[in-house]
C-alpha cells in the first residue's frame, strides 16, 4: 500500500447543528496490521471543531504508532487550506486545535494533508455518524436545505464579510498562477458555505 513508515489516514468530524451534537472519527491504514478505526462523541461543538478534533486525535495516535510519514485525507477543505497556510484561522475557537495540529506535524518527517470529496471518505463519515447516532439514540436526521437566518445588525456580519473576502482573494491569487482547477470551484463553494454557516448567516444544511 505504501512505503515503510507511511500511514494513510482518513478523518471526519461533524455536528448536527452549529454548534450542536458533534463527533469525530478517523481510520489509520497500515501495512503491518489491520486498519485502526476510532470514533467518539464530543458534546456540543461546531462542525469545524469536530473536524480539527478528528485530525488532532489521529495525529496523536499515529505518533504513538511511531509513524514517520503521513498521508492524511479529509473532506474538510477549510481545514486543509488552513493547515497549508492558504487561509488564516480567524475563529478563536479553532486556534488551539490548529496550533496543536501544527505542533504534532513536527513529530513526523513528512505530512501530506489533502482534500478529497465526501464520497471518497465514506468509511470515516459512517463512523462519525455512528458516534452521533449512538449518543442521540435515534436514526440520522433527514437532510435539509440551508435556510437564511434573520438579518443581524452587529459585528458578526462584518466578520463573515471579511472572511469571505479573504477567501476570495486567496482563491483569486491561486487561480492567477495559471491553474483554474486548483482549487476547484466546487471546493471554493464548500469553503464559502462553511464560512457562512460558521458565521451564523446560514443554518447548516449539509447532512452528517
Amino acid at each position: 500500500m505504501s512505503e515503510p513508515g507511511m500511514l494513510r489516514i482518513h478523518t471526519d468530524g461533524g455536528a448536527r447543528g452549529n454548534p450542536g451534537p458533534a463527533a469525530f472519527a478517523y481510520i489509520i491504514e497500515r501495512d503491518d496490521g489491520p486498519d485502526i478505526e476510532e470514533k467518539g462523541f464530543l458534546g456540543a461543538k461546531t462542525n469545524n471543531v469536530a473536524e480539527y478534533t478528528a485530525l488532532v486525535k489521529a495525529l496523536e495516535h499515529a505518533a504513538r504508532l511511531g509513524a514517520r510519514r503521513l498521508d492524511i485525507c479529509t473532506d474538510s477543505d477549510l481545514m486543509v487550506n488552513q493547515m497549508k497556510g492558504l487561509f488564516k484561522v480567524k475563529n478563536e475557537g479553532l486556534r488551539p486545535y490548529h496550533e496543536r495540529a501544527r505542533l504534532l506535524f513536527r513529530e513526523f518527517e513528512n505530512v501530506n494533508i489533502r482534500h478529497i470529496p465526501r464520497e471518497q471518505n465514506t468509511r470515516a463519515d459512517r463512523l462519525c455518524n455512528e458516534a452521533l447516532d449512538g449518543a442521540e439514540g435515534k436514526a440520522p436526521r433527514p437532510a435539509v436545505r440551508a435556510r437564511p437566518l434573520a438579518p443581524a445588525n452587529d459585528a458578526r456580519l462584518d466578520t463573515v464579510r471579511a472572511d469571505v473576502v479573504d477567501c476570495l482573494r486567496a482563491v483569486a491569487s491561486a487561480w492567477a498562477r495559471g491553474n483554474p482547477a486548483d482549487p476547484k470551484p466546487e471546493d471554493v463553494w464548500e469553503q464559502l458555505l462553511t464560512i457562512l454557516e460558521e458565521g451564523g448567516v446560514l443554518r447548516p444544511g449539509r447532512p452528517r
